[in-house]
């Protein structure tokens, strides 16, 4: 099971998300959000990250100029952001695209590989997991919202996502993660694969 810790805003929470065996880590690049980074402070935090887990850059409507300067410092892996935004941006073709696709809102064929949740980023919104596993069936998702370490085993046996996304349910604050929670997500998230 593919597991991405979202939101990194200190160098703690990267460590955590490392030792936890985190598969992917996402720095947001939102203004309104908690975990809002500039690309130099997401480039430093990145910086001593492993080649095996991967950077992912989580934006909202981001115009050209705040991704071209993220795309720069911080040479993503993968980039995620709502479908209709890669429409508006250049993405280097050695960076993935992860399209977000929101509950109620899907476009009629599906990219291979995306990201679904609620109909608002990081906060911790539920999906359907009925409608969810369906469309998981479609392509490779990455289920997010409303996922924590109690729940997290369920939704994957129910949804079959390729992957799982969590943010503040591993918090102690908004935008501060707590390394005990990353742990038992990431540990609960990758049991049942091994079941």
């Amino acid at each position: 099971m593919f597991v991405k810790i979202c939101g990194m805003t200190d160098e703690a929470a990267v460590e955590a998300s490392v030792a936890a065996g985190a598969d992917a880590v996402g720095f947001v690049f939102f203004h309104k959000s908690p975990r809002n980074l500039t690309p130099a402070a997401a480039a430093t935090l990145a910086s001593g990250l492993p080649d095996t887990v991967r950077k992912v850059a989580v934006m909202l409507h981001p115009d050209g100029t705040l991704w071209e300067e993220v795309q720069r410092a911080l040479r993503p892996d993968i980039l995620q952001t709502d479908l209709a935004d890669f429409a508006c941006l250049e993405v280097d073709p050695a960076i993935e695209k992860w399209p977000v696709l929101r509950e109620g809102s899907l476009p009629g064929e599906l990219p291979d590989t995306f990201a679904y949740e609620g109909r608002m980023s990081g906060k911790g919104q539920s999906v359907d997991w009925e409608v969810a596993a369906d469309i998981a069936k479609r392509g490779r998702m990455i289920l997010a919202g409303g996922l924590n370490a109690l729940n997290v085993s369920d939704a994957i046996a129910r949804v079959r996502p390729w992957g799982v996304d969590v943010s503040s349910a591993v918090e102690s604050a908004p935008g501060i993660k707590d390394a005990g929670r990353i742990s038992e997500f990431v540990a609960a998230a990758k049991a049942v694969t091994r079941e």
